[in-house]
């Protein structure tokens, strides 16, 4: 908790911090955001299915389960489905209720948990780990070594925490771990009490989905208990969700996914909710109920992605502890950890069969789009190239004195990821010249950032001397929206005070009402294979599979407010070369032979 990225936690904070250390840190840092956000889509089908059971517990309700099989999964699809489609309006404002609800569930664990040991305090020997050694070697264990997997679901909640704790805080979890471990502890104790007292009950012989956390509760009580558990249920699949946005997020930033529409619905960032992957989440969500119907059956494939999250997390911890603190130290920390770890991921695959086949399959799909994005993204860069003024201002003065030429509009406006104002995409100069030169009365590149405050709005301009070429950094806060013409606008209008831009006055009517400012043209580039592309198999796939993805996801027209102005969308292409084809050799021609 004491290691974390300006506040943020998670894997992807972790790798941010060690990165610089080795290049082959990438491959377990993917391996486990892929596995964390694989899990995501778990955690709500299971937790919340598993509360939703409780119902059939009920005196009242038990006939209504037992003629409808399926109606704890329709409620629980019901419940997920409007988990979702919240998510838009944010956490804030609830976020002090899931706190009190979190504090009364604890207690009430701890409670009840006291309540069903009773007298028979001889439930607190498992304390000593000589006995659940003692029995996982014992005849008496039928499942062997896949016991550690029950075992290690208890833990799960671990990473999940981690990953949030730039939404809860590490004070927070300081000062209300104590609490919520002694109380879990306690619970435990009263459903092994229950289970020690009716292992040999003949009403409980033969009855089907036995669940000692309900049963060991007095009928009256387990009302109150379904309600605080489905709530229990929601909050921590909410803690997941959440997670998973800030995951994907931080993937974002790292070139591992695609860059998507991020609202922020709080007032802070680390408050922030992403259209896309909500509502992949919940189809994914839903189609895990689907597959597998109750709990129970989701459990044997919940755990064993979040086993492979905690190992690589260890992997990058031990790096970080090696550069940053004691190296023995580091060592001891990892080969201690990875042992225990590694054992619950072995006890983990014995679910393989029965339902860990879809949690790994979902990993790999998960680790294929971030792998793939990111080798794209390499290769395209690797042939990113820039200008200086020297370079590109005479052609660019000598376009613009061409009265030759028809204007292509009034003002050209480039949508560039370089934040740099002291030069020009190699890109643009090409757009700007290839086939019938795009004459202007301004051209303009414009990149946006975005920063780490709120409501910052702010821009820089560098026009190389001139009043017709403008590099303009336009830097937003995360909550401000990026409706680029807007701005754009504004700054026209700056420059045209200042003098620095020529008056342009439109005669004709536009779109954007504004006489004030001449036509204005946007330009995306985008980046494309072609069949004479010089690129490696492995490369080509990548990329292949990077635009694939790149048409789901969406594109700069759409993040920018641009659709309503017709953009225009150049491709260009990739791993062109450069050289002269073979000349063909001219020979004589010969006249057709007649027949006959």
């Amino acid at each position: 908790m004491r290691i974390d990225n300006n506040g943020e936690g998670g894997i992807f904070a972790l790798y941010s911090l060690i990165r610089k250390y080795g290049a082959w840190l990438v491959i377990p840092a993917m391996l486990g955001g892929a596995a964390f956000l694989a899990d995501s889509v778990l955690t709500p089908a299971v937790s919340i299915s598993s509360a939703v059971e409780g119902l059939k517990t009920l005196p009242a309700l038990e006939h209504l389960f037992a003629e409808n099989k399926d109606l704890t999964m329709m409620i629980t699809a019901v419940i997920i489905v409007i988990l979702f489609a919240v998510q838009s309006r944010g956490t804030e404002s609830i976020g002090k209720v899931f706190g009190s609800v979190v504090m009364v569930w604890f207690a009430f664990l701890a409670i009840v948990g006291v309540v069903a040991i009773g007298n028979d305090w001889s439930v607190l020997a498992a304390l000593n780990p000589y006995y659940g050694i003692k029995f996982l070697f014992s005849p008496n264990n039928a499942a062997g070594l896949a016991l550690m997997g029950t075992v290690f679901l208890s833990t799960t909640g671990a990473e999940a925490l981690y990953s949030d704790m730039g939404h809860v805080g590490r004070g927070n979890i300081y000062f209300t771990w104590p609490f919520i471990k002694v109380a879990l502890v306690l619970n435990y104790f009263g459903q092994g009490a229950w289970m020690l007292r009716n292992q040999n009950n003949p009403e409980l012989a033969d009855a089907e989905g036995i669940n000692p956390f309900f049963q060991m509760m007095d009928p009256n009580v387990r009302y109150v208990a379904v309600v605080l558990s489905v709530t229990a249920g929601i909050i921590a699949s909410q803690a997941l969700i959440t997670g998973a946005f800030t995951m994907v997020s931080e993937a974002t930033g790292l070139n591992w996914m695609p860059h998507l529409q991020v609202r922020y619905p709080a007032r802070t960032r680390g408050q922030l909710y992403i259209p896309v992957v909500n509502v992949v989440l919940c189809v994914a969500t839903l189609a895990v109920l689907l597959l597998f119907r109750d709990s129970e059956h989701i459990s044997a494939a919940y755990g064993l992605a979040l086993t492979i999250t905690m190992i690589t997390t260890t992997i990058l911890l031990g790096i970080y502890l090696w550069h940053r603190s004691n190296k023995f130290g580091a060592v001891v920390f990892t080969i201690v950890f990875l042992a225990i770890q590694v054992l619950f991921f072995a006890a983990s695959m014995a679910k393989f069969l029965h339902g860990g086949w879809f949690t790994l399959l979902l990993t790999l799909a998960i680790l294929m789009v971030m792998y793939t994005w990111n080798e794209g993204t390499k290769l395209e860069r690797s042939q990113r190239r820039h200008m200086m003024p020297k370079d590109f201002l005479p052609a660019l003065d000598k376009l613009h004195d061409d009265s030759r030429i028809h204007r292509f509009a009034d003002n050209i406006v480039y949508l560039t990821s370089d934040p740099d104002l002291k030069r020009l995409d190699t890109d643009i100069f090409f757009s700007i010249f290839a086939d019938h030169p795009k004459r202007a009365r301004a051209w303009w590149a414009v990149a946006v950032e975005t920063t780490d405050e709120p409501f910052t709005r702010e821009y820089s301009v560098e026009s190389f001397g001139t009043d017709y070429l403008f590099r303009v950094r336009i830097r937003l806060g995360f909550k401000v929206s990026q409706s680029i013409p807007a701005y754009l606008h504004q700054i026209m209008h700056d420059l045209e005070k200042t003098g620095e831009l020529p008056n342009q006055q439109s005669i004709y009517p536009k779109l954007d009402a504004d006489p004030g400012i001449g036509t204005i043209r946007y330009v995306v580039i985008h980046k494309a294979l072609m069949p004479e592309s010089k690129v490696s198999g492995r490369g080509a796939l990548s990329l292949q599979i990077k635009y694939a993805i790149r048409r789901v996801a969406g594109s700069p027209v759409k993040w920018f407010g641009l659709a309503p102005y017709n953009p225009l969308v150049e491709v260009q292409p990739l791993f062109v070369s450069t050289r002269r084809p073979p000349r063909l050799t001219r020979v004589a021609s010969q006249a057709p032979k007649r027949e006959g």
